[in-house]
């Protein structure tokens, strides 16, 4: 019987804390709906009540989170711009003669330039040309003085 005795202290401590008003609610303890700063004491442990614990992230979690996933998608869609628009120019640029090196490493000077390909030369004693796609392009090494 000894055994119920604190269950029991523990219910008579959560009922008068539940009979008391809510602080900053003189009227009473908080309707159902709202939050409320309650402490339930349940077998000897103190705890927060289910509406103050349903919503740990604050009532604007969701629109921040909305609002981070949107920083993201606009960041992502936009960074890249400066380097596309730099790329882009020195394609535009090309001209005969010029040191260049491909994609895959391959160093040549261009001896011809089409809208989609560009021929290079590659080997100076054995006259090797190839012919690349444009923008396999890397960068430009050394650009002609002609």
């Amino acid at each position: 019987m000894n055994f119920l005795i604190p269950n029991i202290e523990a219910m008579k401590a959560s009922i008068a804390l539940w009979d008391q008003p809510a602080a900053g609610n003189p009227a009473g303890p908080a309707a159902p709906g709202q939050a409320s700063d309650a402490v339930a004491i349940v077998d000897g442990v103190a705890g927060q009540t289910e509406s103050a614990a349903a919503d740990p992230f604050g009532g604007n979690f969701f629109l921040i989170l909305m609002l981070f996933v949107f920083g993201m998608i606009v960041f992502s869609a936009f960074g890249g711009r400066k380097q596309r628009k730099k790329r882009a120019s020195m394609l535009d640029s090309l001209k005969k003669h010029d040191q260049v090196v491909t994609r895959g490493g391959v160093f040549g000077s261009i001896v011809e330039i089409k809208p989609d390909r560009v021929i290079l030369k590659v080997d100076e004693s054995s006259n090797t040309r190839i012919t690349v796609v444009r923008d396999s392009i890397e960068q430009v090494t050394n650009e002609s003085t002609d």
